[in-house]
């Protein structure tokens, strides 16, 4: 009985070990070339699907959003905001923001997202419902403020200082964010032009992943 017992042992213990190693396995990776969006597309090959259901469903086109995920994770799905510091910036204490995954939204905001569209078991990890929280927040900063949906850098200012700080052009007292909204304009522009040359291919991708 006892030699039982330390065999169960054994094989509990090394489930402890292996399941965060097989966990780490499944994680989702980054695109290994995240300057261009149909190499991105072509690796991650449900994220177009994702990324046109959130475009048909919010009128968010798709390179918008996907150069805002960029400046904000690097498409990384646990990211999260640097630390605090207390104590002559000695000790951590926190982090700076509730952001987080994906789209690094904070969690008031994606409260009020789950709350509006229903999407009860929406997670901050997961790109899907990522892409789908942006292009909602596009949607809005557009019903809000009527800002167009195709203005990168306008909606990344709305995304980063939030509707009314946007209402107050916040952004005026931050010369830094302009120019990080400059770079996310940029990089839009070119997703945009880099996905009139692919997305007939992924959208033939799309139609034979129906019948396979």
């Amino acid at each position: 009985m006892l030699e039982k017992f330390k065999n169960l042992c054994i094989f509990f213990s090394g489930l402890i070990v292996l399941v965060p190693v097989i966990l780490a396995g499944c994680a989702t990776t980054p695109p290994k070339n995240s300057s261009n969006i149909c190499e991105i597309f072509y690796e991650k090959d449900d994220w177009y699907d994702a990324a046109a259901d959130a475009r048909d469903k919010w009128g968010a086109p798709i390179h918008v959003p996907m150069a805002m995920m960029y400046q904000e994770s690097s498409f990384r799905h646990d990211a999260l905001p640097p630390r605090d510091y207390v104590f002559f910036g000695l000790i951590p204490w926190g982090r700076v923001s509730s952001a987080y995954g994906y789209s690094q939204a904070k969690t008031p905001t994606w409260a009020d997202y789950v709350r509006e569209t229903g999407n009860t078991w929406a997670d901050r990890e997961d790109f899907e419902d990522a892409i789908d929280f942006m292009g909602w927040f596009i949607y809005k900063s557009q019903k809000v403020n009527g800002v167009s949906k195709w203005d990168a850098y306008a909606q990344y200012l709305n995304y980063h200082e939030g509707w009314g700080g946007y209402r107050s052009k916040s952004y005026n007292r931050k010369p830094w964010l302009k120019k990080v909204a400059a770079k996310v304009k940029a990089r839009s522009l070119r997703y945009a032009t880099q996905l009139k040359t692919c997305e007939e291919d992924l959208q033939k991708n799309w139609f034979m992943k129906l019948f396979t």
